[in-house]
């Protein structure tokens, strides 16, 4: 699964018809949504569709055809992003009626190729799912400790230092299962 950290955009002209399509990350998607409908008051369509992962790790997906014909638009750009295994992101395809009926085979082709599209220009994160650990260990130990993490590639979140440091990491399962090899037994995994 991958997903977006910023915004990107593409342009699609279909028989005079202008679809702008954005793919956004999800936690941006009503600040965008209310953005493009200010930025583009003249547009006939904000179609979007948007796929995200909940606090249960399950995929909510959602999706509207804004005024097009039912399942020509809002559906199909779904069925892309969840065909490309994009996830926490959303589509907002903004359509400019250019005086030409597409039909509805033209309409599901129309947006299906402008998300094709956004995601072809866009820059993905590959998603790992995250979890917090706390070491602990005596200051003396505390360099080795680092060293190891930051070979690792290990995230360091936080450091408390009372009368031993404590030291929260966010990583993979996986990446903890390695990490916990190659800790030196003066470090307790808390």
């Amino acid at each position: 699964m991958k997903f977006v950290q910023k915004e990107f955009t593409a342009t699609l002209d279909e028989k005079k018809s202008k679809f702008l399509a954005f793919l956004v990350p999800y936690k941006d998607f009503d600040k965008t949504m209310q953005r493009l409908k200010a930025e583009h008051p003249k547009a006939v369509h904000h179609v979007y569709a948007y796929r995200f992962l909940n606090e249960f790790d399950q995929i909510v997906e959602n999706c509207s055809d804004d005024g097009e014909p039912r399942g020509t638009s809002g559906r199909p750009s779904l069925a892309v992003l969840a065909g490309a295994n994009i996830i926490n992101s959303a589509a907002i395809i903004v359509r400019y009626f250019g005086g030409i009926k597409l039909g509805t085979g033209g309409l599901v082709r129309a947006y299906s190729n402008s998300v094709n599209e956004v995601i072809k220009v866009s820059e993905f994160e590959l998603y790992k799912k995250l979890i917090n650990k706390i070491l602990e260990c005596e200051y003396s130990f505390l360099s080795q400790l680092e060293y190891i993490l930051k070979e690792a590639k290990i995230n360091i979140v936080s450091q408390e230092f009372l009368m031993s440091v404590k030291v929260k990491i966010e990583l993979t399962k996986e990446e903890f299962d390695i990490l916990k090899e190659k800790l030196p037994i003066e470090v307790k995994i808390l």
